[in-house]
């Protein structure tokens, strides 16, 4: 009795592919993320940047090409005859308070990073939970505790006239872009401390024991080892709080009042009151190209640094 043939197993063309080649696999399993990445991300900005080349006509959208949102967005810039700079200059003002936000956040950020990865031996983990107890809390209502804080008759300015130190509340601590800077920086202090914590964290310990060895001192020691090997994590934490904050528009209109007014607050309000979404996806478009410009010059500077050092 002869036994039966053996089974040849043929794979088709496209099984054959992706086993002869490991990038396919790997975005073939990628594939359901980058879907939703396209559909979730992608499609809304080429939404806007179709709106954006659209005029609003009352409460109809009238979809002929044109550039005059653009014009309008850009104004002095574009060469628009009796055209005003007013969205560039809220554009660099906006820029500059982001500026200020992600500089005082990393100031404040670096130190409690660095205890946090050399100073802490035990219970690390609780120390990060404690770091993100404030969102357990609504964003709004952080707001609305630092506008109680600063207010006119607030815990600042009650405790200082308490203490004697002043005769009556300073009116310079609410309503104007310091209190903007105040409050942002304090929302985003946790997006700038892990990633630096975490930085730190890898950093070889024997480098520094031999660094030690050499004769360095703590502050040597720092400036040699700890900090170009945190810079990673500080321009990922420079990065992570100056891009969003450019385009923040609740604290602005919770705390700046007029003088802290921010490009994201006129955005918002062409969506809503003004009812004008092609002006409002021209701007979007013009402030996320500005703040591409700005992100690409710095990674440009910061990488001809490292040449240099190295």
């Amino acid at each position: 009795m002869t036994s039966p043939a053996p089974i040849v197993r043929q794979d088709s063309r496209i099984q054959r592919f992706f086993l002869r080649h490991e990038w396919a696999r790997g975005y073939a399993l990628l594939s359901p993320t980058l879907a939703v990445m396209v559909l979730a991300m992608c499609l809304p900005v080429f939404m806007l940047a179709a709106h954006s080349f659209w005029t609003q006509n009352y409460l109809t959208i009238d979809e002929t090409f044109t550039l005059a949102n653009y014009e309008q967005a850009l104004g002095w810039l574009w060469g628009a005859e009796g055209a005003k700079p007013i969205y560039i200059r809220l554009l660099w003002k906006s820029m500059q308070i982001s500026f200020g936000v992600t500089v005082t956040t990393l100031i404040l950020a670096y130190p409690f990073a660095y205890f946090l990865a050399f100073k802490v031996r035990r219970n690390k983990n609780l120390w990060i939970i404690l770091i993100s107890v404030p969102f357990l809390t609504s964003y709004l209502l952080r707001v609305f505790t630092w506008k109680i804080i600063l207010g006119f008759n607030g815990v600042i300015n009650s405790g200082l006239m308490s203490l004697g130190i002043i005769s009556e509340p300073l009116e310079f601590l609410l309503y104007n872009p310091t209190a903007v800077l105040i409050v942002l920086a304090h929302a985003w202090a946790a997006f700038a401390i892990l990633p630096i914590y975490v930085s730190l964290e890898k950093i070889d310990r024997s480098l520094l024991e031999a660094a030690t060895d050499l004769g360095d001192g703590p502050f040597r020691r720092f400036w040699r080892i700890t900090w170009p090997l945190s810079v990673p994590g500080v321009i990922a934490s420079g990065l992570l709080v100056f891009i969003p904050t450019v385009g923040d528009y609740v604290t602005p209109k919770l705390v700046g009042g007029t003088e802290g007014i921010m490009i994201g607050n006129i955005i918002q309000s062409q969506f809503g009151k003004a009812n004008n979404w092609p002006l409002g996806s021209a701007l979007s478009i013009v402030m996320a190209i500005a703040i591409t410009i700005v992100v690409l010059i710095f990674l440009y500077v910061m990488s001809l640094g490292r040449v240099r050092a190295k």
